[in-house]
C-alpha cells in the first residue's frame, strides 16, 4: 500500500473544476468554454480514464484550493516508468482535458 501511494504521488492531478464551463479562469477553469462541460464530476473523469485506458486513482477526500467545497479530484499516470506513453494520442493533462471533452463527456 505504501508504495502504491508513493508512486500515486506523482501522477498528474486533476480537479473536475479544471474543465467546469459554469467556473471562470479566475476560479480554475483551465480550457476555454467552448471546450468545457457543465459541472463534471470526479466519477466522469475516471469513466474518461477508463475510456481511453489511462491508470488513475480518484481521491475524494482532497479538495480544490479555490473551491474547497467541492470534494475530489482525480490523479492519472498519462506515461510509464521507461517514459512511453499509455495512450499516444494524449500526451499532457491539458490535451486530456480537451480531449475528454471533446470525445467523451460530450456524448
Amino acid at each position: 500500500m505504501d508504495g502504491e501511494v508513493a508512486s500515486i504521488k506523482k501522477w498528474v492531478v486533476l480537479y473536475p473544476v479544471y474543465i467546469n464551463s459554469k467556473k471562470t479562469i479566475a476560479e480554475g477553469r483551465r480550457i476555454c468554454v467552448t471546450k468545457a462541460c457543465e459541472n463534471p464530476t470526479c466519477a466522469e473523469i475516471g469513466d474518461c480514464c477508463s475510456h481511453f485506458k489511462l491508470p488513475f486513482a480518484i481521491e475524494i477526500d482532497k479538495a480544490y484550493p479555490r473551491d474547497f467545497m467541492q470534494r475530489g479530484r482525480v490523479r492519472v499516470l498519462l506515461k510509464k516508468e521507461d517514459g512511453t506513453l499509455y495512450n499516444p494520442a494524449i500526451s499532457s493533462n491539458y490535451r486530456f482535458l480537451e480531449y475528454e471533452e471533446n470525445n467523451f463527456l460530450s456524448q
